[in-house]
């Protein structure tokens, strides 16, 4: 049986303030198929009940939750059910978390967009060191392993600390080759954001993970998101187990699985609840994190995606930036990141010009695409209606 709890957690979040001064005060008395019972929360619904979803959805409009819906379970085998201050694994949604710490540094002047990688760390290829900064960020650079890849650092699998994974894959990345030439063409890079993670760390003097906690999650106010050890994601009961699908229609719990590595890291691992990621989008788009011109960068696409590069309904226009795709749908614009891996699935749309936000976290890897464009549709009817 689908275990479900509903809330409409109206000023939950009002310590954090409007999230955009334009969408003005008050919750919207528009869309109410966003509401509790409405047609999204209905949607959902069913694809729980046909054990498609497990997680949990939130919808905001002026920075308050209109929806707020969790179902499934957090951990079946000590029967914990998910709730909206579960932590979910948030996969590559991580990548945007970096690219504010990265534009963080750039604001202050420590880096520079358009300077290459070999200013910042050393011991590269001279091909690879010649990458700038911003090609690293829009995917444009092509170091490291192509997007999907089952090519692996020799003795990933018995890395068991942070100084494992941080000196690991360094090392690693160091021996791989350029493969294209740097802004000839778009090509997703995990491996990319993992050296932006670590450009963080050697610029500011501290470990990437404690830059991102304080310049990032403490200012934004982010109480439940955080990068968590596997012992950690095991033990504590309000951190969601990831459950990966099987051809049998079986799931598994991915924390008895390799697929859950002992860290998270700059491209994917983060664990955050939903109020949290509404948190972030209110303090990031509310211009707490960054100043106005660097929150610009950060939000607005840079490089134009094709439907091979990334799904897109038509009539769309999708371009990525700086960890974050801006999607342009009619007279609408969405920023926002997804996330996908074994045991996960994640999306956030921000709508940053009608006041709406939409968070969708699943610990299960099947698709929440028909969520995620259900929940577009109804915001951008909602809109037309204000």
């Amino acid at each position: 049986m689908t275990l479900h709890s509903r809330r409409s957690a109206l000023g939950l979040l009002g310590a954090t303030g409007a999230l955009l001064a334009m969408a003005g005060p008050g919750v919207a008395q528009t869309g109410s198929d966003l509401r509790p019972g409405g047609r999204l929360d209905r949607f959902v619904a069913d694809r729980a009940a046909a054990d498609q979803f497990s997680g949990t959805i939130l919808v905001a409009h002026r920075n308050r939750p209109v929806l707020t819906s969790s179902h499934g379970m957090a951990d079946r085998s000590r029967g914990i059910a998910n709730d909206q201050n579960t932590a979910i694994d948030l996969a590559s949604m991580t990548k945007s978390f970096t690219a504010v710490a990265l534009t963080q540094l750039v604001q202050r002047g420590e880096v520079a967009l358009h300077a290459p990688l070999g200013d910042y760390l050393d011991g590269f290829p001279a091909d690879v060191a010649r990458v700038t900064i911003h090609q690293l960020l829009t995917h444009t650079a092509g170091a490291g392993r192509p997007g999907l890849t089952n090519q692996r650092p020799p003795g990933e699998e018995e890395w068991d600390s942070e100084t494992d994974i941080w000196l690991g894959m360094l090392a690693y990345l160091r021996t791989l080759p350029l493969r294209f030439t740097p802004g000839s063409q778009w090509s997703y890079s995990n491996d990319g954001y993992f050296l932006l993670g670590a450009v963080t760390a050697a610029v500011a003097g501290v470990t990437y993970y404690d830059y991102v906690r304080r310049n990032v999650f403490a200012p934004a106010g982010l109480t439940h998101t955080d990068f968590y050890t596997r012992p950690q994601v095991i033990a504590d009961r309000t951190i969601a187990h990831g459950y990966l699908s099987q051809p049998t229609g079986d799931r598994v719990d991915i924390t008895t699985t390799p697929y859950l590595p002992y860290l998270g890291s700059p491209y994917h691992g983060a664990f955050s609840s939903a109020p949290d990621l509404l948190r972030f989008a209110t303090a990031l788009h509310g211009e707490k994190l960054l100043n106005p011109a660097c929150t610009h960068l950060v939000t607005s696409g840079r490089h134009p995606l094709s439907p091979t590069d990334r799904p897109v309904l038509a009539g769309q226009l999708q371009l990525y930036g700086y960890g974050h795709v801006e999607t342009i749908a009619g007279k609408d614009r969405i920023v926002g990141h997804s996330g996908s891996g074994p045991g996960r699935s994640t999306n956030i749309d921000v709508f940053p010009d009608a006041g709406w936000v939409v968070v969708v976290l699943s610990n299960y890897d099947t698709s929440i695409r028909p969520i995620v464009e259900l929940a577009q549709e109804l915001v951008r009817s909602a809109v037309r209606r204000e």
